[in-house]
């Protein structure tokens, strides 16, 4: 019974979240397209030219933000938007899209040959792990896809290069925050507006690697 109020009251805030309904007028996929334009904005991050890899992007808001801002005139994407994820993901014009799970060696490969030798400006990545409710377990999760996402970044971000990433607030959060710190010059914990105040969900962005 519990079960069905809480569900009743999840549709209920859903409905009447704000953000809910300017991403329905705004064409976005997700309400999670506003998180990722208040740090870009607050980060100063992405401008044309720039090569930008999506990680666990579907439904796909992040990379038609990425999109929105590297569109020239005719809408033509200045620059490249590397997608990937494990669900499938409806085609976005201008955005390269590989299906698969990134911790599978096979499809980091793939994503590297995507890439190639170009040396990547951004790195977002939205992924969570499907979490178990233990939380010994999900924090091993959640620490091993950002200390991917880290690594990757490592071998493909330019110098000046920035990596995004969604993290979680718990056991195994402070060792995520240092292991960042220790690859790159500055690390900062943003929690967008658009995140909610239940969520321990909080963004680190990581700019400039160390030589």
């Amino acid at each position: 019974m519990a079960k069905k109020k809480f569900s009743k009251e999840w549709v209920q805030q859903h409905i009447n979240d704000p953000y809910v309904k300017m991403a329905q007028q705004k064409g976005y996929r997700a309400r999670a397209a506003f998180k990722l334009i208040e740090l870009l904005d607050t980060e100063k991050l992405l401008k044309p030219g720039d090569i930008v890899v999506d990680l666990g992007a579907a439904p796909g808001s992040w990379s038609q933000v990425v999109r929105e801002r590297l569109a020239g005139p005719g809408g033509v994407v200045r620059g490249r938007i590397i997608a990937l994820d494990m669900l499938p993901m409806e085609p976005i014009a201008g955005v390269e899209f590989i299906q698969g799970d990134f911790r599978d060696d096979a499809v980091l490969g793939q994503l590297q040959q995507h890439v190639g030798d170009a040396q990547v400006d951004l790195v977002i990545s939205d992924m969570a792990p499907n979490l178990s409710g233990v939380s010994s377990a999900d924090s091993a999760r959640i620490q091993h896809v950002c200390d991917l996402a880290l690594e990757f970044s490592c071998q493909h971000l330019k110098p000046d290069g920035a990596l995004v990433v969604k993290a979680f607030h718990g056991s195994g959060f402070s060792q995520i925050v240092e292991s960042f710190k220790s690859r790159f010059q500055r690390v900062v914990e943003r929690k967008p507006k658009a995140s909610r105040d239940k969520s321990s969900e909080t963004f680190l962005v990581a700019r400039r690697l160390k030589p």
